[in-house]
């Protein structure tokens, strides 16, 4: 499998992090929205990253789509629980945390596609108090789970989403002082980083 994209994205870090764990076979091939559009156009009619073109050449599209495939194809790897109330805590945190980036990435582009001048700073800051509250509920789950991962006693994509997502906004946005406002969230991400197959798909430096 190929994975098209980049680290910096985290969308397609949560998604090289999660092949990592269910020791999926695969291979980055870094490509740019921006620089090299139609490598991806050929996979994706959006052209978005994260893509994932199949052995057999069929490519998958949005990452909450391709994470459902790769659990289907990881078996009882699979990072999200099958059915149930499992399943639903899972989703529902990583629902979370996906919101939070999803909110970090608004602001972050307000301020790079519009000079000073025009930039919406209301619009930055409901965007950057969206992700906070997502934090927020994150850093609450962290400490309710103690020395256990987010959802349990193993780590579930739950925990993939919010790690990602944590040190995206800390490299993006680092004015919002994440690890002082949230320490169970930060110890839960440097607990994450720490294991091989986050730091095998690295954040840029």
């Amino acid at each position: 499998m190929k994975l098209l994209g980049g680290y910096l994205s985290p969308y397609v870090r949560r998604t090289a992090v999660s092949l990592n764990l269910t020791g999926l076979p695969w291979e980055l091939e870094a490509v740019s929205v921006w620089e090299d559009p139609n490598a991806i156009k050929q996979h994706n009619p959006l052209v978005r990253v994260p893509t994932l073109v199949l052995d057999d050449g069929e490519a998958l599209v949005e990452s909450y789509a391709i994470l459902d495939a790769v659990d289907e194809l990881a078996g009882d790897k699979r990072l999200v629980p099958a059915s149930g109330p499992e399943r639903r805590k899972v989703m529902k945190a990583t629902a979370v945390g996906s919101g939070a980036i999803d909110k970090t990435i608004w602001a972050v582009y307000e301020l790079r596609f519009h000079d000073k001048e025009h930039a919406s700073r209301s619009w930055v800051e409901h965007n950057e108090n969206q992700a906070l509250g997502g934090f927020e509920w994150l850093d609450n789950a962290a400490k309710a789970a103690g020395d256990g991962w987010l959802c349990g006693p193993n780590i579930t994509q739950a925990d993939v989403t919010a790690a990602v997502g944590f040190s995206f906004a800390n490299k993006v946005r680092p004015k919002l002082d994440l690890a002082s406002k949230f320490p169970a969230l930060a110890a839960h991400n440097a607990r994450a980083e720490a294991l091989d197959a986050f730091k095998n798909a690295p954040l840029p430096s």
